[in-house]
């Protein structure tokens, strides 16, 4: 296990800049310290936690999963639903969550890449859209049954 390693200003910059351009988000001040983990997981914590010497523990996660550096960086349930409502574009919306909440892979119209699903004013997490197929990301264990 290694260490969570705190990002600086820049590092945290370009991560924002990265969903606000994808998701057309024109504002977008998320005022949280920044980790990440051997996994390339993104970890949100209040900014008062910076204070504590976290080189010197041997923690993978810590705080709020807000997203992974996939091919994009994609973010988790709770990423999405922290921006959802402040997106404008590459947003899924789904009539009948129960399907997408069990698991399952959506088929649907809308050009390919990664898009945050809604139902509502839910946000549901993210999926990639390829060729008319939404992917479903939502781990196992947070499926329901």
């Amino acid at each position: 296990m290694e260490n969570l390693k705190i990002l600086n200003s820049k590092e945290k910059k370009q991560i924002l800049d990265r969903v606000k351009k994808h998701f057309g988000i024109k504002g977008l001040d998320l005022d949280y310290a920044f980790f990440r983990n051997n996994e390339n997981k993104v970890f949100l914590l209040n900014k008062d936690v910076k204070k504590v010497e976290f080189d010197k523990l041997r923690i993978n996660s810590l705080g709020v999963y807000f997203g992974a550096f996939d091919n994009n960086f994609r973010l988790s349930i709770e990423g999405a639903q922290m921006i959802g409502n402040k997106a404008t574009k590459n947003i899924i919306e789904i009539e009948d969550p129960k399907a997408w909440l069990e698991g399952n892979n959506i088929k649907t119209e809308g050009e390919n890449g990664l898009k945050i699903v809604k139902s509502g004013k839910d946000c549901l997490g993210t999926g990639q859209l390829k060729d008319g197929v939404l992917i479903n990301y939502i781990p196992k264990e947070r499926r329901t049954k």
